[in-house]
């Protein structure tokens, strides 16, 4: 293959991948995840860029004597919620960069 087709092809592999990125981009931006702490007294909903969407607490989680308990309940299902975020987009990223792969390009990139 000459230079000239070579780069023509890598030109076209990388908007291939560009587009796939974007498709996978736009995937997770509708994606709900949920994280939950208190056995479910408190649940935190992200979309799939991790930005939180929604945060539900029952009542029985509340008590104005202790307003740190339901800080730490907060703050437990946020963080849930946004390691598996991290996880699912983790996840359809590197289908995106595998699927994206030409077949034996791996070998030649030492992976």
């Amino acid at each position: 293959m000459n230079m000239k087709k070579m780069l023509k092809e890598a030109q076209r592999l990388q908007q291939k991948m560009q587009e796939d990125m974007d498709r996978a981009s736009e995937q997770l931006e509708g994606e709900r995840i949920e994280g939950s702490s208190g056995g479910g007294l408190v649940t935190v909903v992200v979309n799939g860029h991790k930005q939180i969407v929604s945060v539900q607490i029952k009542k029985e989680a509340v008590d104005p004597e202790d307003v740190e308990t339901l800080e730490d309940l907060v703050f437990a299902a946020a963080q849930s919620a946004l390691s598996a975020a991290e996880a699912r987009n983790n996840e359809v990223m590197e289908a995106v960069q595998s699927a994206s792969m030409p077949t034996g390009i791996g070998g030649m990139l030492g992976m």
